[in-house]
């Protein structure tokens, strides 16, 4: 499904990528994941999207987020907003559709093929978007997860739907907690 010479982006839902892969029992390795996709296709822009939590002095994310940054990544960042629930609990909210959207949207024309990691059936709408356009699009989530993490209408909308399972031996890594557990 991927021609060496297309023109390709892709762009990453952090959290759900995030989920995805721990629900799979691994970590992605970010410079193996560029360098993948780089192969299969003209890489012009690699997209992460994520919300942060403002006035915490760390965020566990701020160190990828460098990274990314400082390693070819276009990152796109908001402020998370924290509530309560109707039980009292505290939840944070940081949903980044609609600028991965935009985004998608304003590339388009310049692509040939869209890698979306993402299993939010909310993005739909713009894989059928992107498809009028003449854009062929990939949607790298999984179904061997307990439940699975990708919507069904996604799959079926996407040109081509990638097991993120199968990209382990290629861009994964054990997870933080068992590698220092081994060392």
């Amino acid at each position: 499904m991927f021609y060496k010479d297309d023109r390709l982006a892709i762009f990453i839902d952090g959290a759900n990528l995030y989920a995805s892969a721990k629900a799979l029992g691994f970590d992605i390795d970010y410079k193996l994941l560029r360098q993948e996709f780089d192969r299969r296709g003209k890489l012009m822009r690699a997209y992460y999207y994520t919300a942060l939590m403002e006035g915490e002095d760390y965020s566990p994310i701020r160190p990828l987020v460098d990274w990314l940054h400082y390693n070819g990544y276009c990152v796109v960042t908001k402020p998370a907003k924290e509530y309560t629930d109707t039980m009292g609990r505290r939840k944070v909210k940081g949903n980044m559709d609609i600028e991965l959207t935009i985004d998608a949207m304003q590339l388009a024309p310049r692509l040939d093929h869209v890698v979306l990691f993402s299993g939010d059936g909310d993005f739909r709408p713009l894989i059928e978007a992107l498809q009028r356009q003449g854009v062929r699009v990939s949607v790298v989530s999984t179904i061997r997860s307990q439940p699975p993490m990708i919507a069904d209408d996604l799959r079926r909308q996407a040109d081509n739907f990638i097991e993120l399972d199968a990209l382990r031996d290629i861009v994964g890594r054990p997870p933080r907690e068992q590698q220092s557990a081994e060392a």
